[in-house]
């Protein structure tokens, strides 16, 4: 039973089919190809507007390189204090562009909120002596599993817009959100103000597929160089394309997505009180002690801690093909904390 991350499922049928069907005969590299070329065509049609669509090999490539063209050397990224880019990068986003700093932030589930948002933008307006706020950054869904509603998003789009910052979705999760959600993907993207999304494949069917969606085309050229100059430019530009044209055909990636989430809510139903957060995507959070932890883990659940050491927290997280068995038998093991 492994839960410990949709990074351990497998690649979907359809992922493999389309990686089969381009890899025929040779064709033109970096991004030249006739998959490549089709990329913003596709993503404009899902997005409703005119995009540049640039494939990178990670999410922290996506995250990295967005930040990096919009945040000068001497500015500020502000992001919530459990953030990706913050606790699981490597200070990738500090190293891409030369040494921004981030700003930390705190709120509930792990959601930058309006007014954290305006005190970080205010702590750091002190001209000279300070590094100059220049985006901000959000996880959809959140790093507790949270979703941003489109009114939320809105919401922190408009301060950040007031103040002259870019807005960054961290979209590693974005096919759980917006599956959940069912919203239009413009509605919780450009419409609410976001300049630039790293979308995301990989964890939701796809094999080291991610992309920079830039709704902002002033910053495309700066993307284009910055991912060639940090060596995400993939000479094999086909795979990755082909990857995405099946993952958006026919909305195989909301299937995929939307699978995972209904079996999270089971998860999420069968911990009752023990659930430390509302289930609302395919992550599941727990807290039920340390002892009970240990129980789950000597009947074959495999899963993170989360939290702080010794805190009986567990983060459960559920991939879009986890095996019905699996739900069936932690939704047992759950019950039996109760």
């Amino acid at each position: 039973m492994n839960f410990r991350s949709d990074n351990t499922a497998s690649a979907a049928a359809e992922i493999l089919a389309a990686l089969t069907a381009v890899n025929e005969k040779p064709t033109p590299a970096y991004g030249e190809d006739p998959w490549s070329r089709k990329l913003d065509e596709a993503f404009s049609a899902l997005f409703e507007r005119d995009v540049r669509v640039f494939t990178v090999a990670s999410g922290t490539a996506a995250n990295a390189i967005s930040l990096a063209s919009v945040t000068p050397p001497w500015g500020a990224i502000l992001c919530h204090r459990e953030a990706h880019i913050e606790c699981d990068e490597c200070g990738a986003p500090e190293f891409f562009s030369n040494g921004a700093k981030l700003v930390l932030m705190d709120g509930d589930a792990a959601k930058v909120t309006p007014d954290a948002l305006r005190e970080a933008i205010a702590r750091n307006a002190r001209g000279i002596h300070s590094v100059k706020p220049a985006a901000v950054s959000i996880s959809q869904t959140t790093e507790r599993g949270a979703i941003y509603h489109p009114e939320e998003v809105a919401m922190i789009g408009a301060i950040a817009r007031d103040a002259g910052l870019k807005l960054h979705m961290d979209g590693a999760r974005f096919g759980n959100a917006i599956a959940a959600l069912g919203c239009k993907p413009a509605d919780v993207t450009w419409r609410a103000g976001v300049d630039l999304l790293s979308f995301g494949a990989t964890k939701n069917g796809a094999l080291a597929a991610e992309a920079i969606v830039c709704f902002d085309l002033a910053v495309a050229d700066e993307i284009a160089r910055r991912r060639k100059r940090g060596g995400h430019l993939l000479c094999k530009g086909r795979y990755p394309a082909a990857q995405f044209l099946a993952y958006l055909d026919g909305g195989l990636w909301l299937k995929l997505a939307g699978r995972a989430n209904a079996l999270a809510r089971r998860l999420g139903d069968a911990a009752g009180a023990h659930a430390s957060a509302p289930v609302e995507s395919n992550q599941v959070f727990i807290k039920p002690g340390v002892e009970a932890l240990a129980k789950l883990r000597t009947a074959g659940a495999d899963f993170y801690d989360w939290g702080a050491e010794g805190a009986g927290e567990a983060r459960l997280v559920v991939s879009w093909n986890q095996p019905e068995s699996d739900i069936e038998a932690m939704c047992a093991l759950l019950t039996s904390l109760r």
